[in-house]
C-alpha cells in the first residue's frame, strides 16, 4: 500500500518542478504519462534532484509514470528511482513492485489525479464513464481529451512498428 500522496502536479520540465515547489505546499510531481518510456528515468532523476536542491525544504513525492514499459520501470529502479506508475496488464509487473516496496517505493497502477502546473486546470477529469475501465480521460496541454485506450493502442501501434522494423 503507497504512502500518502501530496497533490499532484504534472511536470514536463525543470520550469515545472520549480514552479510546484516554490510555492512551499506539500507536492507530489508527477511525470507526464509515459514519460518513462521517451524521456527516461535519468532525465526524470536529474530533474526532481535539480529541483529539490533549488527547494529543498518543501515537502515532495516524486513519481515516473513508465506506462506500460516494465524495461524502464525495471532501469528507474536500478539507480534508485521507486515511485512509478506501471499499467496493471504490464509484463513482470510483479517483479516490479516488489523491488519497489522493498526499496520504500511504490507502484501505481495509474497516475493520481493531478493538475498542469501552469493552467492549473484539472489533467485528469472526473470519469465520463461511471462505471470505470474505458472511460477514464486525460486532457493534454492542448486541450485534446484521450482516454486509456487510445494511449494504449498508440504504445501497442509503436511496439508492433518496432517489431516489424527489427524483422526486416
Amino acid at each position: 500500500m503507497p504512502m500518502a500522496i501530496y497533490p499532484a502536479t504534472v511536470v514536463h520540465g525543470l520550469d515545472d518542478a520549480r514552479a510546484a515547489l516554490a510555492a512551499g505546499i506539500p507536492v507530489t510531481l508527477l511525470s507526464a504519462p509515459g514519460a518513462g518510456l521517451y524521456a527516461g528515468c535519468g532525465w526524470w532523476r536529474a530533474l526532481i534532484h535539480a529541483a529539490r536542491t533549488d527547494c529543498p525544504d518543501t515537502p515532495c513525492l516524486d513519481i515516473l509514470d513508465c506506462a506500460d514499459g516494465t524495461g524502464q520501470a525495471m532501469a528507474a529502479l536500478r539507480i534508485g528511482v521507486c515511485r512509478l506508475v506501471l499499467w496493471p496488464d504490464a509484463p513482470g509487473r510483479d517483479a516490479v513492485v516488489a523491488i519497489a516496496e522493498g526499496m520504500g517505493g511504490f507502484v501505481l497502477t495509474e497516475a493520481p489525479f493531478a493538475r498542469h502546473p501552469v493552467t492549473r486546470r484539472p489533467l485528469n477529469p472526473a470519469p465520463v464513464n461511471s462505471g470505470g475501465g474505458e472511460g477514464d480521460t486525460v486532457t493534454n496541454r492542448d486541450g485534446q481529451v484521450n482516454c486509456r485506450r487510445h494511449r494504449r493502442k498508440r504504445f501497442q501501434e509503436r511496439d508492433h512498428h518496432n517489431a516489424r522494423d527489427a524483422e526486416s
